[in-house]
């Protein structure tokens, strides 16, 4: 079971451990010092990993994460670990990026939140998973990811 988001960053400062799945992991969460405005905020994770379910074998990935906070930011240390815990999880590409995507919003609860998973080819393919919580706030620049789309040898 997940557990809750905490208003006090428990891991931050702190030798931590990276947590056995995600599960285990905990999302730490602030005050936003600016609840009254909309900006947005962009987590890039270049060097994600994951196991395929099926055989085991590691699964790369970029992923860019994009989020309007509401009342609360996530502390950046837990995210990293959130996400480093992955890194002996079995699924496929699809569910990583919305699990991610789905325990951001509960924990965070932003007003708007963007995730792309840009997995590197395995088996000759690959795999881009995207998804958004709704259209962003109007008036918001909102920055390109920044990733290019696969092009092999080209």
């Amino acid at each position: 079971m997940a557990k809750k988001a905490s208003r006090t960053p428990a891991q931050l400062g702190t030798r931590t451990e990276i947590p056995a799945s995600p599960d285990e992991a905990r999302i730490d969460c602030v005050a936003n010092p600016h609840a009254g405005t909309d900006y947005v905020v962009r987590f890039t994770c270049p060097e994600f990993t994951a196991l395929c379910p099926v055989t085991g074998q590691p699964d790369f990935a970029h992923l860019v994460i994009d989020y309007v906070p509401g009342r609360r930011i996530v502390e950046s240390k837990s995210l990293k670990l959130y996400l480093a815990s992955f890194r002996n999880h079995g699924a496929f590409h699809e569910d990583v990026t919305v699990r991610i995507a789905k325990r951001l919003v509960k924990e965070v609860r932003p007003k708007w939140l963007r995730i792309g998973g840009y997995f590197y080819p395995r088996g000759g393919m690959p795999i881009d998973v995207f998804y958004q919580t709704a259209a962003p706030p109007k008036g918001l620049w909102i920055a390109d990811p920044g990733v290019a789309p696969y092009r092999g040898r080209g």
